[in-house]
């Protein structure tokens, strides 16, 4: 007996955005942004619209555009890097994927956010490069003078450029913090060999990425990627690449050390935040409705700058 495509029976929207979606006839997981829908040895991930900031989901306040901006962006980069590392991707197609997944009456609104992978087994480490010390790093390197064990110069001013990229890995939390790490506790989590690689892979990365998107008047200030193994052992890029999610994009011509740089990225959101009395736990506070409609503005900003163009 032939067996029943799995299918996507439910999506669930506020207002215009995509908050979740629904599916029969496999497992699928919820992350803070994506869906991941195991078919196999592949996984359709379908990015949303919710938005993360201090790993507390905004449950209240979903950001009109920024899945489709996040998942257009990924394929963009994924398609340029492919020969400096392999990825996982398989297809953004929608017929390409209706052969996997029956999309019932939500072909529309899937459509533009949706991306087939092959499944990998992810590492458990996050892959971080950092071209100049912000967010995290610059509150350890004010701490310590240090980030992730990597001394750097006296006097560094909020937002300076570093004399080269470093690589600083954190630990892949499943609740709480991902906590930043030395190399060398990298390479007892996943080995010497993976994360020598996982390194060179990620400058590699970091400096094409940097070098391109500054000819389009963007700086990428820094960015985290993730890996998984196949079966072989070989390490793939998987989930999302270089998009406002995962990295800092800040405006070249506005680019002014000593302070938090204005941004093409969530650092809007949680500059806003960070004026709130709240602990950072969940449940966080809603977004006013100029925020959220700033923040869509910068997502396709970068999606402009960096493609030139806008959503599809």
């Amino acid at each position: 007996m032939k067996k029943n495509k799995p299918a996507i029976t439910a999506v669930r929207m506020m207002g215009d955005c995509l908050v979740d979606v629904e599916v029969n006839g496999c497992s699928s997981r919820n992350g803070k942004v994506r869906v991941g829908i195991d078919l196999g040895d592949e996984i359709l991930f379908v990015t949303t619209d919710r938005i993360s900031a201090f790993d507390a989901v905004l449950e209240q306040s979903p950001i009109p555009g920024k899945g489709k901006v996040l998942n257009q962006l990924s394929k963009f980069w994924f398609d340029r890097t492919k020969k400096i590392v392999p990825n996982s991707m398989v297809s953004t197609d929608m017929d390409e994927i209706s052969k996997r997944i029956e999309l019932g009456g939500h072909r529309e609104v899937l459509t533009g956010r949706s991306m087939l992978m092959k499944k990998r087994k992810p590492l458990a480490i996050e892959c971080i490069a950092r071209g100049y010390i912000a967010g995290g790093g610059w509150k350890e390197y004010q701490r310590s003078g240090k980030v992730c064990g990597i001394e750097l110069p006296k006097g560094m001013l909020e937002a300076g450029e570093l004399t080269e990229p470093i690589f600083t890995p954190s630990t892949k939390a499943e609740t709480g913090h991902d906590e930043n790490i030395t190399f060398e506790r990298a390479c007892e989590i996943v080995g010497r060999e993976i994360a020598i690689k996982a390194r060179t892979n990620t400058l590699a990365i970091y400096n094409f990425a940097r070098e391109f998107a500054r000819e389009c008047g963007i700086i990428i200030a820094d960015t985290k990627l993730e890996y998984g193994l196949d079966g072989n052992g070989g390490l793939f890029l998987i989930d999302e690449i270089l998009t406002p999610d995962s990295s800092r994009f800040w405006p070249f011509d506005e680019y002014l050390p000593g302070k938090s740089q204005p941004s093409f990225d969530k650092q809007f959101v949680r500059d806003y935040l960070e004026a709130l009395e709240w602990n950072k736990q969940p449940p966080a506070p809603p977004l006013p409705p100029d925020v959220i409609a700033s923040t869509t503005q910068r997502y396709l900003k970068a999606l402009s700058l960096l493609t030139g163009k806008g959503l599809n």
